[in-house]
């Protein structure tokens, strides 16, 4: 029987959520104990405006990355997209090559066909080249890339590389790196995915387009402050904003006439030639005079007008007022005033620019695909990204995505990470794990009814064949890991194959790591001459460090924490694997125990209601870093139990209750459930249940669900004491 643990919650905190969030008990209760009590997380929890998202220029190189598009743009300059073979790789190019097409480019794009290696290849630069082609951008690759990037300097290419793997100290001779990953890359958030972070310069690509792109000024206010020795004191703040990104701030307290106006900070910091706007400025210039005299003379522009015109709500209210109501101002750690006004003012350009806030909402469909298909953690922007991008993807705008989601029954329904998981994206990897990644690019870029519906065929297909080879493939892997697993004292394994299509062999180490539960390293031999490998890992090996140690041996690598690849020379084989088998034994050996499942929140019959979705909804999308909420009900009594089947026979089958809890009768199911329910469990039994709760599609019709996680029979107070029952 499995087991769970409720951790206890400080009231105090609670009640702090619930004043400064304005979030019930219940969901102040599932923040704590998911340890998300810091503001700037909460935020991405609770909100779904994408204002709140880090601004791209946040990134240190993300202007030069600019300039040199626009340099490319003045010169009529061609450009490639080159990307990788996977669906993070497939959704980045089709993202970049569409906005550089709307941007008047005339745009290539390239990715790795059959066997061809990761990343950029001489043999790929060579052919781009005849192609006319001055400028390169990489998508989902390209920061192990250092040869081929002195190669493409040498044909007279400029390369930008915009990756999301880990990089090496250091780092290629590009003309600017977009990498949160990179330590000095400036960017608050280091888990984007590939499409992630080439959204982000979509964005910033866009902006360059506005008035208010690489113009600097300052953001002012003065207010009464506190009285000293009898004289009434004038607080000042400013801030110096590029970008949208705040580059300086300064405050001051003033005593009226107290400074000579030279002697001020506030007035050294204003003295810079920079426009100076506020809300109020006849109201700013009196607070002014009255802290440095009569003769202070500082030009000022109003901001109340443009921000009344986007925000009517705003007329004639002070920011005083203001921050009272304001909910973005709740997640600043002692905000001012002066932050309403920045708050404010951001929000006024994301509304007025509809290129940044609501067209931009349309490309975060491939952006949600990317990063659920990438394993990312959905934690901070991710979730804002992929909750907003589900939403374009259940409206299912894009044509080719259409005809997929069609083919796969999704059309007209709420979709969830675990939805695209399963059945959108392992079909646009078939693609590349077949060797024919140019196939979900051709598919997603396509407009042609005839052509969405010939690549989606084709996709199908593909996919199709990949389910087979891969379980063709497993039967003749598994008795290799099996040995290598014994040989590795259970701590790795390795598993060679000559016959390993390339695409599969990540597919194949994802697997054995399920299986086996220890680092997997599956090795193909793609030309007589050259092998390549997949490693995956759980998230105490790093892959990334683990292939570093064999970077004198290794072509090239890459990967994240706990996914890897590599190509190498063949010659190299045997002295690779004696070092790995060198490395290995003295890596401690891990044993994962079954953990106790965390319960995120113990429900009474009061708060077991159909409205509890709306919490749980809150808490999506849920995925790496984020995992399903776990609900505990004590006392609830079993009302059904039907056997769904027994998987022809084998192992365990599925069961369906019903429970009975409160004032709802609540179906559930209970995956592989048949042989613990149906050996301890009859109709009518009070039991304790932990459970998750979904949405259920079935023939149009959408129902509320409880999968199970775990349960027992329910003993009350007095049965434990007899029982002596002390679990």
């Amino acid at each position: 029987m499995k087991k769970w643990h409720k951790e206890p919650v400080a009231v105090d905190l609670l009640r702090k959520l619930n004043e400064t969030y304005q979030v019930d008990y219940i969901t102040a209760s599932m923040l704590v104990r998911r340890e998300i009590t810091d503001a700037s997380q909460i935020m991405f929890v609770l909100e779904s405006d994408l204002s709140y998202l880090h601004n791209p220029f946040l990134f240190n190189e993300m202007e030069i990355f600019i300039e040199r598009i626009l340099e490319a743009k003045e010169a009529k300059e061609r450009i490639c997209v080159f990307g990788d073979r996977d669906v993070d790789g497939i959704t980045s190019t089709v993202l970049l090559v569409e906005e550089l097409h709307k941007f008047g480019f005339e745009t290539f794009w390239r990715l790795p066909e059959g066997d061809e290696p990761y990343g950029l290849t001489k043999k790929a630069l060579d052919e781009i080249s005849l192609s006319k082609v001055s400028l390169v951008i990489t998508v989902d690759c390209g920061i192990s890339n250092f040869a081929e990037i002195e190669y493409a300097k040498s044909l007279g290419i400029d390369v930008l590389i915009t990756d999301h793997h880990i990089a090496s100290e250091e780092l290629p001779d590009a003309v600017a790196i977009i990498n949160p990953k990179i330590e000095e890359s400036g960017y608050p958030f280091a888990h984007l995915a590939g499409c992630g972070v080439v959204a982000k310069c979509i964005w910033a690509l866009r902006f360059s387009q506005t008035e208010f792109y690489q113009e600097s000024f300052i953001l002012l206010h003065a207010t009464l402050g506190s009285t000293k020795v009898n004289n009434e004191t004038i607080i000042i703040e400013a801030v110096k904003i590029k970008n949208l990104v705040e580059t300086e701030r300064i405050v001051e307290e003033v005593i009226p006439l107290a400074l000579g106006v030279h002697q001020s900070r506030i007035i050294n910091f204003l003295d810079c030639n920079l426009p100076i706007l506020a809300l109020d400025i006849e109201i700013e210039k009196k607070l002014l005079k009255r802290a440095f005299g009569k003769h202070i003379d500082i030009e000022l522009g109003e901001l109340r007008p443009k921000l009344e015109d986007c925000f009517p709500h705003l007329k004639e209210k002070s920011l005083f007022s203001l921050k009272q109501i304001s909910k973005s101002i709740r997640y600043k750690q002692k905000p001012t005033e002066l932050d309403v006004l920045i708050s404010l003012f951001n929000s006024f350009v994301y509304r007025s620019q509809k290129n940044l806030s609501v067209e931009y909402r349309e490309i975060l469909d491939l952006v949600a695909l990317g990063t659920i298909g990438d394993l990312m953690p959905m934690v901070d922007e991710n979730r804002l990204l992929v909750k907003v991008g589900l939403q374009e993807v259940s409206e299912a705008k894009r044509r080719g995505l259409f005809s997929l989601l069609l083919k796969q029954n999704l059309i007209g329904k709420k979709l969830s990470t675990n939805d695209i998981g399963w059945y959108v994206t392992p079909i646009i990897n078939s693609s590349g794990r077949m060797g024919k990644p140019e196939i979900g690019v051709k598919l997603l870029l396509a407009v042609d009814e005839a052509e969405v519906e010939g690549y989606s065929n084709q996709l199908i297909e593909l996919n199709k064949q990949r389910q087979s080879e891969g379980e063709a493939l497993w039967e003749r892997l598994l008795p290799k890991a099996h040995a290598s697993f014994e040989d590795f004292e259970k701590k790795f394994l390795i598993v060679k194959d000559k016959n390993i299509s390339r695409g599969l062999t990540g597919v194949m180490a994802a697997r054995l790591l399920r299986q086996f539960n220890v680092p997997s390293l599956v090795v193909a031999q793609i030309e007589s001459e050259r092998i390549t490998g997949s490693i995956r890992s759980n998230d105490y090996f790093n892959v990334r460090d683990f292939l570093y140690q064999f970077d004198d041996l290794l072509l090239d690598y890459g990967g994240h924490r706990c996914a890897g690849g590599f190509s190498m020379e063949t010659k190299y084989l045997q002295q690779f694997l004696k070092r790995v088998q060198q490395t290995i034994t003295v890596l401690e050996s891990y044993e994962e125990q079954e953990k106790p499942i965390s319960i995120d929140a113990e429900l009474t019959r009061d708060y077991m209601r159909p409205e509890l979705i709306n919490i749980v909804e809150i808490f999506e999308p849920f995925g790496e870093g984020n995992p399903p909420l776990h609900f505990l009900i004590k006392g609830a009594k079993i009302g059904d139990i039907q056997l769904l089947n027994r998987s022809k026979g084998e192992g365990p089958g599925h069961i369906k209750l019903e429970v009975v809890f409160g004032e709802h009768r609540w179906p559930a199911l209970y995956w592989n459930g048949s042989d613990e329910v149906l050996d301890n469990f009859v109709v009518g039994d009070e039991i304790n249940l932990v459970f998750r709760l979904g949405r259920n599609y079935f023939r149009n019709i959408h129902t509320l669900q409880l999968t199970i996680v775990a349960m027992e029979k329910y003993k009350t107070p007095i049965e434990k004491i007899l029982r002596l029952d002390t679990t």
